[in-house]
């Protein structure tokens, strides 16, 4: 990573004021904040509370909007009252799903102090007026205030002739000079470039503080740690704030608050009992100091409101939040588990897009694969070698001079040809588009886009150019609703010949990227549709991309299938969309490592879709290396081998034995537990849950945990701890909770808990079963997903202390929106008592089409059984009158049923072991 070629925060004019003001109000003991709530202009109704805030130092007047709204969720809104002009406020159409539900407070009151606002029983919102601060409280106590520490200040729009920058005295000097901190806020010079900000200074900043909670959690995407981090001070701290700027950053640094290629504002904080999260709605460039604090630490204020606690030594963690532009819209939810707020923040930007079934299975791609033959010539050693996979993926080089929606007819004279071959083995084709378009005479797609003024403007009017992979080129402008719909029809059959419906995207370089520009990004001052300028929706273009990809990919069919669609860029809802991966990631260990907490991040963020490029892009990894790294991807939700072009050939047919069977196993291992992957994200697709998991999702109480990065989740079911260092033969795993944990490999119950050292030597992925918990799998040995549509599943039944196991099973056409009218199977599995039964829980299992959906898949059944756990072999396993095969491993004391004959369609049978 090239440092230099990204800001601090010290070369962020906004960024560097508002820190600098945050010290000032910090080193005085005397400071007020002069943002203070006009109590004779409150007006509410049951669940909205309007009134203006005045800034006492500039006379300023500001609007305060309070919104109760449904699932224990509240919104507060501040913008100008009359400014010079609008600011930025159209994002909430784009990042949210619809207008968000209010609900009616249980009782409003207002008085001199301000306003307090009881939601139920045990929530409470207390608005102060002077100076203007919200606490929400939970059972009496605070758990977020806004402005408690009095950092609030919001840039009113001016004219440079009206701007009056802050004065200071500098030591013994007679008179008031302009703060050094003040340089930069109408122009502003980093490296060659200047922002000529002519709407001068317009930044959003504010104190949130999450009352005793050590740890936080979210605001992806950084390759950082999983519990985020202090900024000013503190052990192994940072100097910079996190950033979230989307910018692509070429072979990025690891343990860093740099910005990344997306940005997500939803900070989470835990602790035992308790979850609360933030959603920052905004997609300007933005900061996040974190301060951790001791009470013995706090301000006056903050110790006023922990008066009376227990425990008062506990840690409050301090955020300040600094955005460029726009408005302040913030949403406030109350938990009280992190996956209630995963519910609450979907539930306003949207749950996860069910994917297609074959997405779920492993990808090929590199940069580049060079002809159609070669493309062919890697499917077919995929066969000969007996290793699954579903995708192949092609980068920029199969287009014609690197033109979008074109063909190097050299290389690829028959691709139509090439896509039959390979769906008919059930095979997916993944072709790269970029949103910038090659500045070309003749060539159709940029003289369109060029005629109907599609693209990002320069203030004076004309086209956006600068230079990416074609040379020179433009970007088309998506938040310009003509330039979506222009940009869906490309992905019309007659429009990107060559493509059948096995064809799917890849959207890279959409933060966007710009090789010529600041921070390898676009000029803040470009122009979009609507006169506004980038810089107050730059993180939102990634969005809009993606969006109108999907949007095109789903629409170019009579019969709606349901879209693939990778990006690298993106914004708050993306999980509406497709997927995302981590970027152009280093093939190291400790690139390895790190994959693990950003992709977790990412699903405290709702990106839940999401994976590392496997074995790293940049460089050539070592043969263990590359076993570690395809035995740590076959648990992450998003499974992609890719490398950069200037490595060496590395599809993993391609080691010498043992390496190679090793990695085999890790993809049958991954294809085996897909049916346990789409229920999962049939899940999320309805709550927003993360298919992989911080390992305190499921033990919110134990504090070991908080801070574990290194371990994780999939689903509830399953515990894996990746091994990331060379060499290993063993690692270190802390096994949670009271019940007893089952080896995946080996089926072999572990008595253990707390943190143990385990072996691992390279063929072993260190993976468990959580006791309590029913896994389906499939285990017929496939060349891809399709061709195991109508295999039979083997259920892995791991028994807690009490003999009792459940888990869940989703099927559906794997490919239509079918299932959205009921065309689906759900059903539940219980072992109880020595008896598994099994129940539907569709939602509405007497619709026409879950009959229709039930009537075709008549051979879906169960055709092994394992129990795990069991104390004693059985006399007798019988289906109704039937007896049925079993053996017993008194070893591992497991139970085998064989061919139970059970269907997973139709239920109301028991199988009973005696």
């Amino acid at each position: 990573m090239k440092k230099d070629d990204f800001k601090t925060c010290s070369q962020s004019g906004f960024c560097r004021r508002n820190r600098a003001y945050a010290d000032m109000v910090t080193g005085s003991s005397t400071f007020e904040s002069p943002y203070t709530l006009l109590t004779n202009t409150i007006r509410h109704d049951k669940s909205h509370i309007q009134a203006d805030i005045k800034n006492t130092d500039t006379d300023i007047l500001l609007t305060f909007d309070l919104y109760v709204l449904d699932d224990d969720t509240a919104r507060v809104r501040v913008n100008e009252k009359q400014p010079i002009k609008p600011r930025y406020d159209e994002h909430g159409k784009y990042t949210l799903v619809g207008d968000p539900v209010v609900k009616d407070a249980e009782s409003i009151e207002t008085n001199a102090e301000g306003v307090t606002v009881v939601i139920d029983a045990t929530r409470k919102i207390i608005i102060h007026s002077h100076p203007v601060r919200i606490d929400f409280i939970v059972n009496d106590s605070p758990v977020i205030s806004l402005n408690d520490r009095g950092l609030f200040n919001f840039e009113h729009l001016r004219t440079k002739e009206n701007h009056k920058p802050k004065m200071i005295r500098q030591d013994d000097a007679e008179e008031e000079t302009e703060a050094p901190w003040e340089s930069g806020s109408w122009e502003e010079t980093f490296k060659t470039w200047t922002d000529p900000k002519p709407n001068g200074p317009e930044s959003i900043a504010l104190d949130i503080s999450f009352h005793d909670f050590p740890h936080v959690y979210g605001i992806p995407e950084h390759a950082s740690s999983l519990s985020l981090k202090e900024t000013r001070g503190g052990d192994n701290a940072y100097t910079d704030p996190y950033r979230l700027y989307n910018t692509d950053v070429f072979e990025y640094a690891t343990d860093s608050p740099t910005a990344l290629y997306g940005a997500v504002p939803l900070m989470i904080a835990h602790r035992v009992g308790q979850s609360v999260g933030v959603f920052w709605m905004n997609p300007a460039e933005t900061w996040i100091d974190i301060v951790k604090t001791k009470s013995d630490q706090q301000s006056s204020m903050q110790k006023v409101l922990s008066f009376g606690k227990k425990g008062n030594d506990k840690v409050t963690t301090q955020t300040h939040w600094i955005t460029e532009a726009g408005v302040l819209d913030l949403f406030v939810f109350f938990g009280p588990s992190t996956k209630d707020i995963l519910r609450q923040y979907t539930k306003l930007t949207g749950t996860p897009m069910l994917p297609q079934e074959f997405s779920l299975g492993y990808h090929q791609c590199r940069w580049n694969y060079i002809n159609q033959k070669d493309v062919l010539e890697v499917d077919s050693q995929f066969d000969e070698y007996d290793m699954p996979y579903d995708v192949i993926w092609l980068d920029i080089e199969y287009t014609d001079e690197r033109k979008y929606f074109t063909w190097e007819e050299s290389k690829f004279p028959e691709p139509i040809k090439m896509e039959q071959a390979l769906d008919h083995k059930g095979r997916k084709l993944v072709a790269i588009i970029d949103p910038h378009i090659k500045r070309k005479d003749g060539y159709r797609t940029y003289e369109e886009a060029k005629k109907n003024s599609l693209f990002v403007k320069q203030p004076n009017g004309n086209d956006y150019d600068a230079w990416c992979w074609p040379g020179q080129s433009s970007w088309v402008d998506f938040h310009n609703p003509a330039a979506r719909d222009w940009w869906k029809e490309q992905f019309r059959f007659d429009k990107f010949e060559g493509t059948q419906g096995n064809v799917h995207i890849w959207n890279d370089m959409n933060e966007p990227s710009v090789f010529n520009g600041p921070e390898v990004t676009m000029q803040k001052e470009m122009i979009h549709h609507g006169g506004w300028e980038h810089r107050v929706l730059h993180n939102l273009y990634s969005l809009l991309s993606h969006q109108s990809t999907t949007d095109g990919v789903r629409e170019r069919t009579a019969v709606q299938q349901r879209p693939f669609v990778l990006a690298r860029g993106f914004y708050a809802g993306v999980q509406r969309h497709g997927a995302i991966w981590t970027g152009d990631i280093d093939a190291s260990w400790d690139a390895l490592y790190y994959s693990n907490p950003m992709s977790l991040t990412n699903g405290l963020g709702g990106v839940v879709f999401t994976g590392a490029d496997v074995p790293g892009f940049f460089n050539n990894p070592t043969t263990e290396l590359f076993v570690r790294w395809y035995q740590a991807a076959v648990f992450q939700p998003f499974y992609r081998g890719h490398a950069h072009i200037d490595t060496k050939r590395r599809e993993p047919y391609l080691l010498e034995d043992p390496y190679r069977s090793i990695t085999r196993d890790a993809l049958r291992e991954r294809y085996a537990l897909l049916p346990y992957w789409y229920t999962l994200f049939y899940d999320a697709s309805r709550e927003g849950t993360p298919l992989m998991r911080p390992m305190f999702m499921e033990f919110p109480d134990d504090e070991n945990l908080f801070a574990t990065e290194d371990q994780f989740m999939v689903g509830a079911g399953i515990m894996v701890k990746p091994v990331t260092k060379e060499g290993a033969t063993e690692t270190d795993i802390y096994f949670p909770g009271d019940q007893q944990w089952y080896d995946m490999s080996t089926h072999a119950p572990v008595r253990l808990t707390g943190r143990n050292t385990v072996s691992a030597p390279l063929e072993k992925i260190p993976a468990y079963y959580r006791a309590g918990h029913i896994i389906p799998r499939r285990e017929r040995v496939r060349r891809s997903s399709h061709s195991m549509k109508l295999d039979p599943f083997t259920l892995v039944i791991a028994l807690d202390s009490k003999g009792h196991a459940e888990g869940t099973l989703y099927n559906d056409d794997g490919e239509t929106y079918d299932y959205e009218t009921g065309a689906y199977i759900h059903t539940r599995f219980t072992y109880d008592n020595g008896a598994l039964t099994c129940e539907s829980i569709h939602r509405d299992a007497s619709s026409d089409a879950a009959k229709r959906y039930a009537a075709s898949m008549p051979s879906l059944r169960i055709e092994r059984i394992h129990i795990l756990g069991a104390t004693k072999q059985p006399s007798q396993v019988k289906l109704a009158d039937e007896s049925l095969g079993f053996e017993y491993d008194a070893t591992i004391k497991r139970v085998t049923v064989k061919n139970p004959k059970t269907s997973v369609v139709e239920c109301g049978w028991t199988v009973q072991v005696a």
